[in-house]
């Protein structure tokens, strides 16, 4: 993708996928599902889910899996509150620049 994308958005993006489970998901998926629509590399995107941890928008806890502990993030109040913040943004972002390339003829 030629675009950049900017903290904010890849902070909206982690947390629209951490989301969708409310027992929440584990780092490596939410890697893979970020991965279906960005190209980001692992090492970008666990330092994203230790600041939104940080922000305590995301809460931590590890489950016992095959031997190993996987590392969960769940969603907390504040972390929904910035998620609808980000949802609103990109709605009136979008819709802007969507307008721009409508009225450009593309």
């Amino acid at each position: 993708m030629v675009f950049n994308t900017g903290s904010a958005l890849l902070d909206g993006i982690v947390l629209a996928v951490v989301s969708r489970d409310v027992q929440g998901t584990y780092g490596y998926k939410i890697t893979q599902d970020v991965r279906q629509v960005l190209e980001v590399s692992e090492s970008t995107l666990y330092p994203v889910l230790r600041r939104l941890q940080k922000e305590e928008c995301l809460e931590v806890y590890d489950v016992p899996c095959d031997g190993r502990v996987r590392r969960y993030y769940k969603m907390t109040e504040k972390g929904r509150v910035q998620l609808n913040l980000y949802k609103s943004e990109w709605y009136l972002y979008s819709q802007k620049i969507s307008k721009i390339f409508e009225e450009a003829g593309i």
